[in-house]
């Protein structure tokens, strides 16, 4: 099975007072900080996507891992669908296992568990004490599909639950919590 990791990064992040795309970690020193970009790219490859796709927008010139490719969304002032749709549109394979960026305490384990069993026909996504969350995996026989049904400022939740996605718990290996203001450390 070859799944496709992506990662949406394109919107402005106005709560954090800049695009998430530019995000680093806190670290004691600066030197020391981790971008954003790079740990969800790194936990994407972990967890064995080949390729990975980094979606931006707001922040088109974001430095990305060089072994990620980079699609910009045009309209991702839109909202999230634009993302995920300009994802959709550049993956490649069996299934993409899509997170958000501003997941940096995304453990590889939940990557992993999630795209377990991977099929063109899979659509899995994480819960956290029943809670859904990131990552989501999509097989490549429902992303015309949902590259259809989404629109504005939602992700796919609604086609998941409409088409029998499956909730796998990861409770048990992090909170799936995201990040969104500044005030918080990652």
């Amino acid at each position: 099975m070859t799944v496709t990791g992506i990662v949406l990064a394109a919107g402005a992040g106005t709560r954090m007072g800049m695009p998430k795309a530019l995000m680093r970690s806190k670290a004691r020193r600066s030197a020391d900080a981790v971008a954003w970009l790079d740990t969800a790219v790194s936990v994407l490859e972990a967890a064995g996507c080949a390729p990975v796709v980094v979606v931006l927008g707001a922040a088109p010139d974001a430095p990305a891992p060089p072994t990620a490719t980079v699609v910009v969304a045009e309209d991702w002032d839109t909202g999230m669908a634009a993302s995920l749709r300009a994802g959709l549109a550049a993956a490649s394979g069996d299934a993409a296992l899509i997170t958000l960026v501003d997941l940096p305490g995304l453990p590889v384990a939940v990557a992993q568990r999630i795209a377990a069993g991977a099929t063109d026909l899979s659509l899995t996504q994480a819960v956290f004490g029943g809670r859904p969350g990131h990552p989501v995996l999509i097989g490549s026989a429902h992303w015309d599909a949902v590259s259809r049904a989404i629109s504005g400022d939602r992700g796919a939740r609604g086609y998941l639950v409409a088409n029998g996605v499956v909730e796998i718990e990861c409770g048990d290996l992090w909170d799936g919590a995201d990040i969104d203001s500044a005030g918080i450390d990652s």
